[in-house]
């Protein structure tokens, strides 16, 4: 009996265990197939690309005199097809995108902090240097941070005209900031651009901007030189702009003119921004350019930043109606980052068991997960990242595994294979909807010769962010008045 008693327990365990992998079995789990042969390929094209085989006749888009148009359009490359690099393969090229990318989501973690601290502008400007406002340096507003310049720039370009007669320069957008600024003559410090740096005197619709206008007070950091606003914006990786704070036209391809944008005349620019003359804030602050433009809505599409092709970015367009939409939120706290109601995400058609509350902003105005056009690799919560790359890991033992790299601790070799199928992954949105991603935005090369990460990343911060690999190929519409953001696939 006692030996009975004592075999009846562990039978039971072997009938359970037996039982449990019957019903995994029977689960019915999604796959798509990562075309392997054509991500090699593509890192391959991007180390032999000339940027200067672009046509930039057909890029020089002409000025339209009417100025009332409701809706813009401006054509949105990646970096890689304006910025001639110097790496010797696409590994070295990989590892200077993921430090580049490293250093701007420490970027954001630190602006969101500073505001979240309640840390003002005045108490930053002893940290500045700036012993006497009505100084006639510019150098004034300079900060003792470390150039970031030798990691490269941000990875989208658009093309906007500036001043009157309008002058084209490639822009970088970037919608986790609000300031706009361009590099101008005379220039004190100013990095390596691709067009020639904009020249104020020449534009007979450049005005500065007074201390006392509302665009200078709406600046984080600015001081004042002989009425005249000055601005500076620190991207807390070792970017940072100062300059004159002034007005200025913008233009839009030939779909129109907007006067009077508040915009930065950087006169000392250094960091992540090289080859681009300056930078379009499309965050939600009032001095972003959709703010100022009074803009109902704005949506761009990421085209695979290997490529050569371009899309574009829009104002006020209508947003597909294959969209699929998810709210968009705000943090009280901190008006520049466009949140999304996210409930979690899906490994092979199944949810990860991962808490809601994960992507939830909190009271003190921290958490939550943004949608952001200059980050890279989605980051997740610890928490989060581990459940879904475990529930991916589990659906693909059958696949070779390789070494980490960088910032990714889930990789594999598929140099002896054409095509593979793989577990789908997908965001589930509050509200029901889920977005399903091409395998490519999350299975990406690392290198030439097979060797494949799953791109996602960890992060300890209290920020999740939605990165540009993810939102690769797909049009992602900001409908502010609406609080709605969408994503539709192949609309570039």
């Amino acid at each position: 009996m006692a030996e009975k008693s004592f075999l009846h327990p562990i039978l039971f365990v072997i009938a359970l265990s037996l039982h449990l992998q019957s019903a995994i079995s029977r689960i019915h789990y999604t796959t798509t197939v990562l075309d392997v042969s054509a991500s090699i390929q593509r890192t391959l094209d991007v180390l032999s690309f000339d940027p200067q085989t672009i046509n930039r006749n057909q890029q020089e888009e002409q000025q339209n005199s009417i100025t009332q148009s409701s809706s813009f359009s401006v054509s949105l490359h990646p970096r890689s097809s304006l910025h001639k690099h110097h790496h010797k393969d696409y590994t070295s090229l990989t590892r200077s995108r993921l430090a580049r990318d490293s250093a701007r989501v420490q970027s954001i973690a630190a602006n969101l902090e500073l505001a979240l601290s309640g840390v003002k502008t005045s108490d930053l400007k002893p940290q500045l240097g700036i012993a006497n406002e009505t100084s006639l340096l510019p150098e004034a507003l300079q900060t003792p941070v470390t150039s970031g310049e030798k990691l490269g720039s941000g990875e989208y370009f658009s093309r906007v005209g500036v001043g009157r007669p309008a002058r084209q320069y490639y822009m970088v957008i970037d919608t986790g900031s609000d300031v706009s600024w361009i590099q101008c003559k005379p220039c004190f410090d100013c990095y390596q651009q691709s067009d020639p740096i904009f020249d104020p005197s020449t534009s007979s619709s450049y005005h500065s901007l007074s201390c006392s206008s509302p665009q200078c007070t709406a600046l984080q950091v600015s001081a004042c030189r002989v009425d005249s606003c000055l601005y500076q914006v620190s991207y807390g990786d070792g970017s940072f702009t100062v300059g004159d704070f002034a007005t200025e036209t913008l233009s839009f391809g030939n779909t129109g003119t907007v006067n009077n944008v508040a915009i930065g005349c950087g006169r000392d620019n250094e960091g992540l921004f090289a080859a681009a003359a300056g930078l379009l804030g499309m965050g939600g602050g009032s001095l972003s350019l959709p703010s100022q433009l009074r803009a109902m809505s704005f949506s761009y599409c990421l085209v695979n930043r290997d490529s050569a092709a371009s899309s574009t970015l829009e104002f006020n367009s209508a947003r597909p109606g294959d969209s699929v939409t998810a709210p968009l939120l705000r943090n009280s706290k901190y008006k520049t980052f466009f949140y999304v109601g996210l409930a979690g995400l899906s490994v092979g058609g199944q949810p990860v068991a991962v808490s809601p509350s994960v992507f939830a902003v909190d009271e003190s105005g921290r958490g939550g997960i943004i949608v952001d056009s200059g980050t890279a690799v989605t980051r997740l919560k610890t928490e989060a990242y581990t459940a879904v790359r475990d529930a991916f890991a589990r659906l693909t033992t059958n696949l070779p595994s390789s070494s980490s790299y960088a910032i990714f601790d889930t990789c594999y070799d598929l140099s002896s294979f054409k095509q593979v199928s793989i577990p789908t992954v997908s965001f589930r949105f509050a509200g029901g909807k889920s977005l399903t991603l091409p395998p490519e935005n999350y299975m990406i090369p690392v290198d030439s010769a097979g060797k494949v990460c799953f791109a996602f990343a960890p992060t300890d911060g209290p920020l999740s962010i939605i990165g540009n690999i993810q939102q690769q190929g797909t049009r992602v519409s900001y409908d502010v008045a609406n609080s709605v953001v969408g994503f539709s696939p192949n609309k570039c």
